[in-house]
C-alpha cells in the first residue's frame, strides 16, 4: 500500500462533525483523499445538540492530515440541502464521488434506555428514527448516481453493532440495525454497477461526548476506567477512520460489498493500529468479560 493511497479520490463524510465521522473524515485525508465534510454544527452555529465541535474543524484537521478538507453545513434530513450539497460536489469535482460515508446520527439526546416500547413516546422515537435512519438514504438517494455514473466507488454505514443481539432501547435498535440492511439492499442494487456498500461498527468508542461524560480528555483517556472498567477496552474515532480508510484503499473490497464488518476484525485483517499503535478488539473484551451478564454478541450479519 502507498503512504497515500487515496490521492486522486474523493469522498464524502455525511456527519463528519465529531466522533467516528471525524476519525473517518481524518484518516481519508491521511490517505490523500479530498473530503467533504458536512452536517449541522458549523462556525455560524450550533446545531440542536449543542456541542462545540464545527465541520470546519474536522475540515481543518483533514487538510492538516495530509489531504484537503472541505466544510459544507448540510442538513441531511432535508432532501434538497443534500440535492444542492450533491450538486457542488459534481460541479466541483468533475463529477467524481469515490467513497461515501453515511455517518449522521445525532440521537444520543432521544434514546429512551429506560423503558419499553409500550412506556415510550413515539414522536421522540420517530424523530431520532428520522435522523438516524431517513438521513442515510436520503443522502445515498442523491450521492449514489455519481459512482453508478463512474460504475466504481465504496460506500459505507456506520452501525453499532454487526450482529442481530438487541441493542437495548426499541428505536436505537431499529436505526442501527436499519442502516446495516440499508447496507446490504445498497450492495444489491450496486454490484452490477461496480460499486460496494458495507457496514462498519467500531467497539466502544471514545466519542468526544463520551470522552465528556467521564470527565476525561484523549490524552488520560484511560483514567476513565475507574468510572467504567469497560472503557479500558475502548477505540479512538481514528481506529474506525483507518478501517474505512483501508477499506476504500482496497482494489478488492467488491468481494466484502453487503457485509457489517467491524474495526476489530478489519483490524486484523488490514494491520492497520489505532493511534496508540494498539489493535484493540471489543469483541474478545465481550467474550472473556461480559458474556455472562449481557450474553454472546452474535455471529455477524
Amino acid at each position: 500500500m502507498t503512504r497515500q493511497p487515496l490521492r486522486g479520490k474523493v469522498a464524502l463524510v455525511a456527519g463528519g462533525t465529531r466522533g467516528g465521522g471525524r476519525g473517518i473524515a481524518v484518516e481519508l485525508g491521511a490517505a490523500g483523499a479530498t473530503v467533504y465534510v458536512t452536517g449541522r454544527s458549523s462556525a455560524a452555529g450550533r446545531s440542536d445538540l449543542d456541542r462545540p465541535e464545527t465541520i470546519e474543524e474536522t475540515a481543518a484537521r483533514v487538510t492538516a492530515a495530509g489531504g484537503l478538507g472541505i466544510a459544507v453545513r448540510t442538513d441531511h434530513s432535508e432532501p434538497a440541502e443534500v440535492r444542492a450539497l450533491v450538486d457542488r460536489v459534481a460541479a466541483e469535482q468533475a463529477g467524481r464521488l469515490d467513497v461515501l460515508v453515511n455517518c449522521v446520527w445525532g440521537g444520543d439526546g432521544l434514546t429512551d434506555w429506560e423503558h419499553p416500547l409500550w412506556e415510550q413516546d413515539l414522536t421522540t422515537g420517530f424523530r431520532l428514527l428520522r435522523r438516524a435512519v431517513d438521513t442515510h438514504v436520503i443522502t445515498s438517494r442523491y450521492a449514489l448516481p455519481l459512482m453508478v455514473a463512474r460504475r466504481g466507488g465504496l460506500v459505507v454505514e456506520v452501525t453499532d453493532g454487526n450482529s442481530a443481539r438487541y441493542r437495548g432501547s426499541v428505536f436505537y435498535d431499529l436505526a442501527k440495525s436499519s442502516v446495516i440492511r440499508l447496507a446490504v439492499a445498497q450492495a444489491a442494487e450496486l454490484r452490477p454497477h461496480g460499486v460496494a456498500a458495507v457496514a462498519v461498527t467500531p467497539g466502544f468508542l471514545r466519542s468526544e461526548a463520551m470522552l465528556d461524560l467521564l470527565g476525561v480528555t484523549e490524552a488520560n483517556w484511560r483514567d476513565g476506567a475507574a468510572q467504567d472498567p469497560d472503557f479500558a477496552y475502548s477505540e479512538s474515532p481514528a481506529y474506525l477512520g483507518r478501517a474505512v480508510a483501508a477499506l476504500a484503499a482496497d482494489p478488492e473490497v467488491l468481494a466484502k460489498s453487503g457485509r457489517a464488518l467491524a474495526t476489530w476484525s478489519l483490524s486484523a485483517e488490514y494491520g492497520f493500529t489505532d493511534a496508540d499503535g494498539s489493535q484493540p478488539d471489543f469483541a474478545a473484551h465481550w467474550a472473556r468479560s461480559l458474556v455472562a451478564e449481557h450474553g454472546p454478541l452474535g455471529e455477524p450479519l
